[in-house]
């Protein structure tokens, strides 16, 4: 992911009012991001525990989201949507987001389950087991790292396609 600074992130969402925006607490660790690392910048509010954040890079853009998480849990361990990593120890959680413009004005929202900690970066990286004997773990972990971006930002223009 490209280094991003606050203003960079404050100024990308698409789907919060200037409040929501002003509002918005970045990560306590964010002079710590290891930028290389991520694919995806994600966090939880501290002072509003239902709110979080994602940035995703579109079409080389950073796109800021807000999201709310559902008040039900599910009755079974959902997967992750994005990262799809189906050893998760942590939580999985069902975000909604409303879209970008009139669209969200008017109540439209998109959703999502996503890792309830935001860790589809490192867990995408972690090296799968060996499938099969000649099985290209690496391979296989960088077309992870691929297909997180790919979804995460097939995401963010869901959101962005509210905009009309």
């Amino acid at each position: 992911m490209i280094p991003l600074t606050e203003s960079q992130i404050r100024a990308s969402f698409v789907n919060a009012s200037r409040k929501e925006v002003s509002d918005v607490n970045l990560p306590v660790d964010f002079s710590e991001i290891d930028w290389d690392t991520r694919d995806v910048l994600g966090w939880r509010d501290k002072k509003m525990p239902r709110r979080a954040y994602v940035v995703s890079i579109v079409d080389g853009e950073p796109v800021g989201i807000l999201l709310r998480q559902a008040d039900a849990s599910a009755r079974a361990r959902p997967q992750c949507t994005w990262c799809q990593d189906v050893t998760l120890s942590n939580d999985v959680v069902f975000y909604s987001a409303k879209r970008a413009g009139q669209a969200g004005k008017n109540g439209d929202t998109v959703g999502t389950l996503v890792c309830a900690d935001f860790g589809c970066s490192a867990n995408v990286r972690k090296l799968p087991p060996l499938a099969y004997v000649g099985f290209d773990a690496e391979a296989a972990r960088q077309e992870r790292i691929v297909s997180l971006r790919e979804r995460a930002a097939a995401f963010a223009s869901s959101v962005l396609n509210g905009v009309g």
